[in-house]
């Protein structure tokens, strides 16, 4: 059965803005019911099946009253089982094609319904063609644009009044209207469940999406941190064996650059102990703050003042702490060795501070001019991400960097 065109909306198709009402209404009257409500898409098995047995459970109290308790005979008979056939195989067809949103193949197969009950009605078979035109009043509401349906569901009130016998035309003309609107209703209940589904859909794209950002997100926070360790390791370890080298140019003694190298040994060890650690701290197991800038202040010889009442700190804000007192330190040790540094943690109210200060150098810095440069750069970065912000610069003789990142 071929199609032809039809200037119908369907709702699979993007429709541009509407401004004026009439081409909304235009637009309600002209679209077809969505796919997902045509394939009653979301359906409960258990309304599922009562539709089933309520359908069939009508189709043959109808099949009783026309072909048992009437009058029907012989030739007759045999002529409105044949008719019934073909009205049942039209809306058998017509169940098929709805869902395909094609006008005339719907059309027909329900005018093939219309003819069955015609013929029904003209050879005494009144129940089972009463039962064809409220069929096609309802199912037409539901499955077509409104445009086809309403005409429709009026030809089929129409029929109804006019040749059913002995009839009360004002009963019967609520009963096959009745049904066009149940029929509406239940096309808003359908569409009321594929709204839902699409919005589920649409939630669980949203939570798919949303998840493999924070995933994407948690891969380069831990890349992040994996590559700060490896960078504050590393350069600590120049630092110990950049001055093996000049002691080794200088010809100082073996028990010496033996204690240079087995610092750098020491400091691999270390990095790979924070490389753990950062990994921890990621997942809010790491040691507090303030023990960590204890022990690393006590490391370094610095004098650590912790300020304010002490509370939890973030994951992502207690590494940042952790990393910029680690490079603050390095470089003392790279620029200034020898210098009084001093370490100040301070708990502000929504906010944090670490404050990492140095002297004027006793040494000559002949490290200053190891590692990459770009440590401070990269802690600065860190406080940005984090809503902070992060000062260095000289201070009196000395060197002063300022680390202050907001808290919940």
């Amino acid at each position: 059965m071929s199609s032809t065109s039809f200037p119908l909306v369907r709702p699979a198709a993007a429709a541009p803005d509407r401004t004026r009402g009439s081409q909304v209404e235009q637009d309600n009257w002209t679209s077809w019911p969505s796919r997902e409500a045509l394939e009653r898409q979301g359906q409960t098995p258990a309304r599922h099946w009562l539709g089933l047995v309520g359908r069939y459970l009508g189709l043959g109290f109808a099949l009783w009253f026309t072909f048992v308790s009437s009058d029907l005979r012989g030739g007759h008979r045999l002529i409105v089982a044949g008719a019934t056939a073909f009205g049942i195989l039209g809306f058998w067809g017509f169940l098929r094609s709805s869902p395909k949103m094609r006008v005339l193949p719907s059309v027909l197969w329900l005018v093939l319904v219309l003819n069955s009950a015609l013929i029904c009605l003209q050879l005494g078979g009144e129940v089972i063609a009463i039962v064809l035109l409220c069929g096609i009043s309802m199912a037409s509401m539901q499955r077509l644009p409104l445009v086809v349906a309403v005409p429709l569901t009026a030809l089929s009130a129409l029929l109804f009044i006019l040749l059913v016998p002995e009839s009360d035309w004002l009963g019967n003309l609520g009963t096959v209207l009745g049904l066009g609107a149940l029929g509406y209703v239940v096309r808003l209940d359908w569409e009321s469940r594929a709204q839902t589904l699409r919005l589920l859909s649409q939630e669980r794209a949203a939570r798919s999406a949303e998840a493999e950002s924070a995933a994407l997100a948690e891969r380069a926070r831990i890349a992040r941190e994996i590559h700060d360790v490896l960078a504050h390791s590393l350069s600590a370890q120049l630092v110990h064996l950049e001055a093996a080298r000049l002691m080794l140019d200088a010809g100082a003694e073996r028990e010496q650059l033996r204690e240079r190298i087995v610092a750098a040994r020491r400091m691999a060890q270390d990095g790979l102990a924070e490389t753990r650690a950062a990994l921890s701290a990621l997942r809010g197991e790491f040691v507090p703050v303030g023990q960590y800038l204890a022990t690393m202040a006590g490391n370094d010889g610095a004098a650590l003042t912790i300020e304010g009442e002490v509370r939890p700190l973030g994951a992502e804000v207690g590494v940042a702490v952790r990393r910029t007192a680690q490079e603050a330190l390095t470089n003392v040790r790279k620029h200034a060795p020898g210098a009084v540094c001093e370490v100040r943690l301070s708990y502000l109210d929504g906010t944090v501070e670490l404050e990492v200060r140095n002297g004027a150098s006793e040494g000559g810095g002949e490290l200053a001019a190891s590692g990459s440069g770009y440590g401070l750069l990269g802690m600065r970065e860190r406080a940005e991400l984090l809503g902070g912000s992060l000062l260095a610069g000289p201070e009196a003789g000395g060197y002063r960097v300022l680390l202050s990142v907001p808290t919940p």
